[in-house]
């Protein structure tokens, strides 16, 4: 066994030397000679999957690039040792694996044993070098999601030309089975030019699955995939899946038509109307697994004292923002009255009761820390009003709407505040790494083991081991070591989850750092005459997880 250091030795995890290339990822082809879908020769079974948009990035790991769109292409791009079952529970993807299983109490240990024919669509083999490359990235690397797993690992090694991997832990993890899903071609991104952030930011530069992307169109707002010749198990019945931007109407006539066998839409009550109109149409909500939340960021100079932060909750109408954001969709039946576990999955329990508002509270809170109300109506501190930057990323709903929905809020409170919007990447990779930004309307995103979940989003965090760059520190800025032991420990599993939720959940609440909103669901509305499997998928996997067992009945 030889220990996997910088720079990997080809000889260990490349079982050839052509597999082994430092070279960039190739361009996808350019619009004018991107490949023309004929209706001449062979008839294609397709089916066409209507959606709100298709703009990239692509990279599930950072929290900048989640939709609907980045779930559904990399469960059928992008290889992962264990997937969500029926039930949300991850079972090992024995297309890819022949096993994973703990080795080793001391230090803990798990082995993974890759399949031999597991290959990229380049030829490269899946092995070693891509466990150790999202490793690398997951634990020093800003705007990802949940890392907290990730950091518990010392070392990773290999063994049989990279397809034995063997991952030893600092501290056990029984969330083990949440990491290395979505695995990312080592071999074509570890010295390609550019940083994380353009890891997938246009493009697939390989893939690993029963589908390939034949063109990627984002000004056309269409992505072709279609069955890939090189997937080593069986391949799909399907030829093309073609995932197509549209406006809500569109995909309403489109489906009518039969030009469309499916859509998947963030809707209003307006949107759930009109695809209920449809009488040939089944729908259903489809949960992301996204959580809406504002962050009140201890690190931020307005609100490092507590008692300031309680007081901007209880100015806040929670019942109004949630309304405002889900619109009376699907969303508005998951409402988050928790701050870890989203409404749709199993553990969930509500924790949160009432509403946030109550004005006399939060005038005396403020009054309390030194502020007082000048002529004018709003509050101020030796002659300075309190101004609060509320940021929310750029073009994403529903948090832009919530952002702006917030401000007006504490306007009526004599708060003042200005909504940001920078692009996502900058805000979640650079601007809540510092101080200035007061309040944050983001995402919590659930990657699989809740316990990894809240230690990324509120637990401490110390220097990375060997010298590595410190991990950077949650959304918030958040740390309490009051909490801290409780979150250790259910991470490490010394104590059930639930048991470490009940403490800390009341303390979290107390120390006003987040008010968790709603889960987004999507809704999805499918034509049965059409096709038969188009479901809902594995919870919070994504609709099209379940592509490569579609069928077209109508062809």
């Amino acid at each position: 066994m030889r220990r996997l250091g910088g720079v990997l030795a080809a000889a260990i995890l490349c079982g050839t030397a052509a597999a082994c290339t430092n070279a960039p990822p190739p361009p996808l082809v350019p619009k004018s000679e991107a490949p023309v879908i004929t209706t001449t020769g062979p008839k294609v079974t397709e089916i066409v999957v209507g959606v709100d948009d298709v703009a990239g990035g692509y990279n599930p790991h950072s929290l900048a690039a989640q939709s609907p769109i980045t779930t559904a292409l990399s469960s059928l791009l992008l290889p992962s040792a264990f997937r969500a079952g029926p039930d949300g529970a991850p079972q090992l993807d024995r297309n890819l694996m022949v096993s994973a299983k703990v080795t080793k109490a001391e230090p803990f240990t798990v082995t993974y044993t890759i399949r031999k024919d597991a290959s990229w669509s380049d030829s490269a083999p899946i092995a070693a070098e891509d466990f150790y490359y999202l490793w690398q990235r997951m634990r020093v690397e800003p705007g990802v999601v949940d890392p907290a797993g990730y950091r518990l690992i010392n070392n990773i090694s290999a063994r049989e030309g990279g397809k034995v991997v063997e991952v030893a832990f600092g501290k056990p993890f029984p969330g083990w089975r949440s990491l290395f899903a979505n695995l990312l071609p080592a071999h074509l991104l570890k010295d390609a030019p550019g940083t994380w952030s353009n890891v997938l930011s246009t493009n697939f530069p390989a893939t690993a699955g029963p589908f390939q992307v034949r063109s990627l169109d984002e000004p056309r707002g269409e992505v072709v995939l279609e069955r890939s010749d090189r997937y080593w198990e069986t391949p799909t019945t399907l030829d093309r899946v073609v995932i197509r931007r549209a406006t809500h109407t569109a995909m309403a006539e489109s489906l009518s038509k039969g030009d469309n066998q499916a859509a998947l839409l963030r809707a209003d009550a307006a949107d759930v109307n009109l695809l209920e109109e449809n009488a040939k149409l089944t729908t259903k909500a489809v949960p992301r697994n996204e959580v809406v939340q504002v962050l009140l960021r201890p690190v931020s100079d307005q609100l490092k004292d507590v008692k300031a932060r309680r007081a901007i909750v209880a100015a806040l109408d929670r019942d109004a923002l949630i309304a405002s954001g889900t619109q009376s969709g699907p969303s508005a039946q998951f409402r988050a009255d928790s701050y870890v576990v989203p409404p749709s999955r199993t553990g969930y329990q509500a924790t949160i009761t009432g509403n946030t508002l109550n004005a006399a509270v939060s005038d005396q809170l403020l009054t309390e820390i030194g502020y007082a109300k000048n002529a004018q109506g709003a509050w101020e501190k030796a002659g300075k009003a309190l101004k609060l930057k509320i940021a929310a990323p750029e073009k994403v709903e529903p948090y832009v709407t919530i952002a702006n929905r917030m401000k007006a809020q504490l306007a009526e409170r004599g708060i003042q505040a200005d909504v940001v919007t920078p692009n996502a990447e900058d805000l979640f990779s650079k601007q809540l790494l510092e101080k200035d930004i007061d309040i944050a309307v983001m995402p919590r995103v659930d990657a699989g083991d809740s316990a990894a979940g809240l230690a990324s989003a509120y637990g401490c965090v110390g220097d990375a081991p060997d010298g590595a760059t410190p991990s950077p520190q949650n959304p918030a800025g958040f740390c309490d070591q009051t909490i801290q032991t409780d979150i250790e420990a259910a991470l490490n599993g010394k104590i059930l989850l639930g048991d470490a939720l009940a403490r800390i959940e009341p303390q979290i609440q107390a120390q006003a750092v987040a008010v968790p909103l709603f889960q987004v669901v999507d809704l999805l509305g499918v034509l049965p005459t059409a096709v038969s499997g188009v479901d809902t998928g594995a919870p919070l996997a994504g609709v099209l997880s379940g592509a490569p067992e579609w069928r077209r009945l109508d062809k």
